[in-house]
């Protein structure tokens, strides 16, 4: 098998790495947030993630951001999809917003992404992707519907459209405005600013106290390492080698590798509406992403 071969395989499973890791990250979410509050749990994360990345990035010699523009837009996108959107996403779950209305907010990300795509990104969407789109929420719906519940109220449910705003935006943004900067140092950038923005809320509007317990300490390091480095680093890759409708579509699928993965570890529910939603969502990214 040749080099281009290899790249060609390995860009046809980055897709599939990157919904089964980003997936993960609820998972472990649910494991670690009993045990430390929202932004204290976040600080910690970004914490470890800084202590990994910059010995790599400044070891591998990786070419910084150049003057305060560049820096200023890795900068706000990091804000928007770390800070924003995953700040967003526990505090609704904190304020008692089932997580699978959250879920369902959040999916509504690439409708809207398709509808800025064309006057931000200058991308066209095609009639076959819109149907797509259309069909992942739908297929998503049907995925979460068992577990909506109640506790829909305005005070819960304000942070899971601020997370919709903010992993629609910044994906957008990154796409738009960072498209060539070194991924490793871009990444320390991003999470450095982040971190400041959540520590000052940790440290306002929190005790900061830990339980460090075993379950804590594993649900710290896998959301840290796998995700937050990992699956970040394939979505950076995917928003460089894609169009932004295409990477956001597969965000439909999440919410059903997050089931499957509930079901599995915590023994959830799984219903047969479930299942068919999933079959669905799958159709809708086919759709949406084209050949």
């Amino acid at each position: 098998m040749n080099a281009t071969s290899r790249r060609l395989r390995w860009a046809g499973v980055i897709p599939f790495l990157f919904v089964l890791l980003w997936s993960s990250g609820f998972i472990g979410s649910k494991l670690g947030v009993p045990y430390a509050e929202p932004f204290t749990f976040l600080t910690l994360r970004y914490l470890i993630v800084l202590v990994v990345l910059v010995p790599i990035a400044l070891l591998t010699r990786a070419p910084w951001p150049q003057g305060r523009g560049q820096i200023a837009h890795v900068a706000f996108a990091g804000l928007l999809i770390h800070a924003l959107y995953l700040s967003g996403c526990v505090y609704a779950l904190r304020f008692g917003l089932p997580a699978g209305i959250v879920s369902l907010i959040v999916s509504m990300q690439p409708l809207f992404t398709a509808a800025f795509a064309g006057v931000m990104l200058g991308e066209r969407v095609l009639p076959r992707q819109w149907g797509g789109l259309v069909l992942g929420f739908i297929g998503t719906g049907m995925v979460v519907a068992h577990k909506t519940g109640s506790g829909l109220t305005w005070a819960a449910t304000l942070p899971a459209i601020a997370a919709l705003v903010g992993i629609t935006a910044g994906t957008m943004w990154q796409k738009r405005h960072c498209p060539a900067f070194d991924l490793r140092t871009s990444t320390v950038v991003q999470y450095a600013v982040s971190l400041v923005v959540t520590a000052i809320l940790a440290f306002t509007f929190e005790t900061r106290e830990v339980q460090w317990t075993g379950q804590f300490v594993f649900a710290l390091f896998w959301v840290a390492l796998v995700l937050s480095i990992g699956a970040i680093t394939l979505l950076n890759y995917l928003l460089r080698s894609g169009t932004a409708v295409n990477v956001a579509s597969l965000f439909y699928t999440v919410p059903a590798v997050t089931a499957l993965m509930a079901w599995g570890i915590f023994g959830e529910t799984l219903t047969g509406l479930s299942l068919a939603g999933m079959v669905v969502a799958i159709a809708g990214v086919w759709l949406a992403r084209g050949r």
